[in-house]
């Protein structure tokens, strides 16, 4: 037995050897578990080759993003426009028109307000016209000291914050001298967070002319709303009234927040702008390319009568490819193939549609001295967008509604191979069970089903075709059913899938979630990956699952098998191996549906252990205490990816999966003289007492 002393030695050399150990160890434990408490525990094991050599590159595209007008996802989202109808032509173009949200400030006797047809801009004729009835001064009908006029709320509120910078710019023309305050305000106009004056002579304001009024808030409110008011007697119009925030990303529009949650998904495309947002309910309202670029100003809007709102179309056809650029995504544009949801155009007739397909792809590629190329130009990016990637139609192959589709698609097929033979055209159809009976380079499929249908579809390409085009997942989903507005147990419904999608990345291409955004105030579709207001926002779920997979395009797709009774205990699992950070990776990622633990083996073949060895880098689990879970703007973070550093023993590679769980292993390979080195270097270090107790059988 040792005294005191050496009892102090020996504990001071045991924490010296720990620490070192877990400095530089290259074998850690990837869970330190008493092996008593696992022994009872279910286990399957994961048969991984982690040769490079004998695997599969996965395809560079694989993940990425769908962004559709849908839940104002764009219109009062991403975009980062904080005025409502700011032209004035969501209430159409009979006079007098509805200005909803737009509200008057003032009664009956001070102030009229009446929408006409007045505008400067040919394609978007409505304005509003305000009487002021009253005056600053006089016996009678003196205005109110605060004013009269309009305000407008924004989009359920408008986000002002302090010290935040905010342009305020509007078209106005008046019958006399103008006297106008332009203000932010809290959301009942009672307190003013910022105001400028704008003033003019009737001379300078007798035709229509564009003010800008710089706004710096002194206070914060998230339901705020602008105000436009006056105490002189006057007749005075107004129309394109915006406001937007100075500070949004990159200086392009999109609101940072929002598009901060796009960029850490890491995706490789971005599909856009539908959906049915691009079919619309009747051809009269469907999305049109050449209606949306252009000055903001003298774009007319459109009403999505599919999803039931008003945009301005401020987030336009240039926009959209500016926002793949930001995210570093391969653009991918959805157009109308002549066919809505409830009228069609015959193929015969379909050209002009197809001349538009082809002239928006002139937009995003053509030279800047081409036609449409110069348009593009002129909006500020004088250099082409690398569009590679184009969708004829959304959902449109359906022999008994839809009859003129694979007719319409041909001719949009042969028309763009024609001018541009590089571009990989999508086809509508599913190739996913029998061959397509038309070319195609990708066929689209969507799935939106329950949460245990969505994950025993992990192995849904398994046998399908490796000959002809490859699938195209764009849209995929647990449906509402099931995940009520994003909850655990369809994250990890869609987990599964994913993980067979990876396994099958040889025949499918590319995959993305549907849909990407909803505002709390318009939920037209559930669930969805990122939910936000004016100011907060959150992921479900279903978005922090996506994140699993950031670093799965380009890697390559490891040989694996999952062996033990993974079919009863709902696990599935697939390896990759990919670069970054001057180091190689293996990931493991696993997930089990099932609600008891499970013990996960991993078996790692196909490696010169005297030249190359693995250790535990990081690992990261998505569960929760309930399965029927979610985040919300009051508890955004219920639920999201817990990560820590991974530890390893060298003679036992079990990984834990907790019940209800999505979980990923990152595994660091090293040089074999490396960890040797590491390990004689500890051993130099330790101190002699630690010996003499070894040598004492301590």
């Amino acid at each position: 037995m040792m005294d005191m002393k050496s009892c102090w030695k020996f504990l001071t050399s045991v924490f010296i050897v720990s620490f070192l150990l877990g400095s530089c160890s290259s074998y850690q434990s990837l869970c330190v578990v008493d092996a008593r408490e696992n022994a009872n525990k279910p286990e399957v094991t994961l048969q991984v080759d982690a040769s490079n050599a004998s695997g599969r590159p996965i395809p560079e595209t694989l993940f990425g993003i769908f962004f559709e007008e849908i839940n104002h996802a764009g219109a009062g989202g991403l975009w980062a426009e904080l005025v409502s109808n700011r032209g004035f032509e969501a209430g159409g173009q009979n006079i007098p028109s509805n200005i909803w949200p737009w509200s008057i400030i003032g009664d009956e006797s001070s102030v009229y307000v009446v929408t006409d047809r007045s505008s400067c801009f040919e394609r978007n004729k409505i304005a509003l016209r305000m009487e002021v009835l009253c005056n600053s001064n006089g016996s009678s009908n003196v205005c109110p000291s605060e004013g009269v006029g309009v305000y407008n709320p924004g989009y359920w509120g408008m986000n002002i914050e302090e010290g935040k910078k905010y342009k305020v710019a509007l078209y106005v023309r008046s019958t006399a001298d103008i006297d106008l305050s332009v203000s932010l305000t809290s959301s009942d106009g009672l307190l003013t967070l910022a105001s400028e004056k704008i003033i003019a002579l009737a001379s300078d304001v007798s035709n229509w002319t564009k003010k800008e009024v710089p706004l710096e808030a002194n206070g914060t409110d998230h339901g705020a709303r602008l105000q436009l008011t006056t105490t002189k007697k006057s007749s005075i119009w107004f129309d394109q009234v915006s406001v937007m925030p100075v500070d949004t990303y990159k200086g392009h529009g999109f609101r940072k927040d929002l598009l901060q949650m796009m960029v850490n998904l890491k995706p490789r495309f971005i599909r856009f702008p539908g959906g049915c947002f691009v079919e619309g309910e009747w051809l009269r309202n469907a999305f049109r390319w050449k209606e949306t670029v252009g000055a903001w100003e003298e774009r007319p809007g459109h009403f999505s009568d599919v999803w039931n709102y008003w945009t301005d179309d401020g987030l336009g056809h240039f926009e959209f490819f500016q926002l793949a650029e930001d995210l570093g995504a391969a653009p991918i544009w959805v157009f109308n193939n002549g066919i809505s949801h409830k009228d069609h155009v015959e193929t015969a007739s379909v050209m002009p549609f197809v001349q538009e397909a082809l002239d928006g792809i002139e937009f995003a590629r053509g030279d800047s001295n081409s036609r449409w190329g110069s348009v593009r130009a002129a909006m500020g990016h004088p250099e082409p967008f690398e569009l590679k990637y184009v969708a004829v139609g959304n959902e449109d192959c359906d022999n008994d509604h839809k009859p003129y589709y694979r007719g319409n698609y041909l001719e949009f097929y042969n028309a763009i191979k024609n001018a541009y033979p590089d571009i990989k055209i999508i086809s509508n159809c599913d190739g996913s069970s029998e061959p397509l009976d038309h070319p195609a380079d990708y066929y689209d499929y969507h799935i939106y089903t329950l949460a245990m249908d969505l994950f025993k579809m992990s192995h849904n390409f398994d046998n399908t075709s490796r000959v002809g085009p490859k699938a195209f997942v764009s849209e995929y989903a647990v449906n509402s059913t099931d995940a009520n507005t994003g909850n655990l147990l369809a994250a990890l419904g869609e987990a599964g899938f994913l993980l067979g999608l990876e396994k099958n990345s040889d025949i499918v291409g590319m995959v993305s979630y549907a849909p990407l955004f909803v505002n709390t105030n318009d939920r037209r579709w559930n669930p969805d990956a990122i939910v936000f207001n004016s100011s907060h926002l959150y992921g479900t779920p279903s978005y922090w699952v996506q994140q699993f997979f950031t670093e799965s395009s380009g890697a390559t797709l490891l040989n694996s098998t999952l062996s033990g009774d993974s079919s009863s205990y709902l696990v599935e699992a697939s390896a990759i191996s990919f670069h970054a950070n001057g180091s190689d990776y293996i990931q493991i990622k696993a997930v089990n549906f099932g609600n008891e633990s499970v013990n996960l083996k991993l078996s790692l073949t196909g490696l010169d252990t005297s030249i190359t060895k693995v250790s535990g880098s990081k690992k990261k689990v998505l569960t929760s205490a309930n399965v029927m879970d979610e985040n919300s703007l009051s508890n955004p973070e219920m639920i999201v990816p817990q990560e820590s550093l991974l530890e390893m023993p060298e003679d036992d590679l079990t990984v834990v999966l907790p019940p209800h769980s999505l979980s990923s292993f990152d595994l660091v390979k090293e040089s074999a003289d490396i960890r040797q080195d590491a390990n004689t270097n500890v051993k130099r270090l330790l101190p002699e007492s630690f010996n003499n107790v070894k040598r004492n059988g301590m």
